[in-house]
């Protein structure tokens, strides 16, 4: 059971839990629960976790890994007809690699476009600015980064390990 005070992710957001208690309606226990984004806004989470949408955030650590991990993380290969499917579908996963396999697809396809004299693709603009906020608003809470800070860092480690790699080539 999660306690009052922590932080926690409830789907893909990074909440702070305000309260717990009961409901007259259902007598279940329910968190309360603040997004960071948006403290206007509450959201009453059942204790029982039923459908398994609470976790607590990564570690430094474990955020530390998954950094090293996104150069071998490969975009997606799908057809442009699959393209906007596969993307709801790597949302609803609930993964860390299945937003860096958004965020790189749509970055690379977006550079292409922009390449070629026309405008980022609106669709995959979508997908990149919800994919990196879900992954940088808790990678953020993980090495306690503000979120600029946070993708910084994260292209810094990223461009750095590239560089090493070819080096070593």
């Amino acid at each position: 059971m999660f306690k009052v005070g922590e932080y926690i992710i409830y789907k893909r957001d990074l909440c702070k839990i305000k309260n717990i208690e009961k409901s007259s309606r259902t007598n279940e226990d329910y968190y309360t629960l603040y997004p960071i984004q948006d403290e206007s806004l509450s959201i009453k989470v059942p204790v029982s976790n039923k459908f398994n949408n609470l976790r607590y955030p990564l570690s430094k650590q474990e955020a530390e890994d998954l950094i090293a991990k996104i150069p071998n993380i490969p975009p997606i290969k799908t057809s442009d007809k699959l393209l906007e499917n596969t993307y709801r579908e790597l949302m609803k996963t609930n993964t860390h690699e299945d937003l860096i396999k958004i965020i790189k697809t749509t970055y690379i396809r977006n550079q292409a476009r922009l390449n070629q004299g026309k405008k980022a693709g609106d669709k995959d603009q979508t997908f990149f600015n919800q994919a990196e906020k879900y992954l940088y608003n808790e990678l953020s809470y993980s090495l306690s980064k503000t979120y600029d800070e946070c993708k910084d860092y994260i292209i810094k480690k990223v461009t750095q390990t590239k560089e090493k790699s070819v080096d070593n080539d």
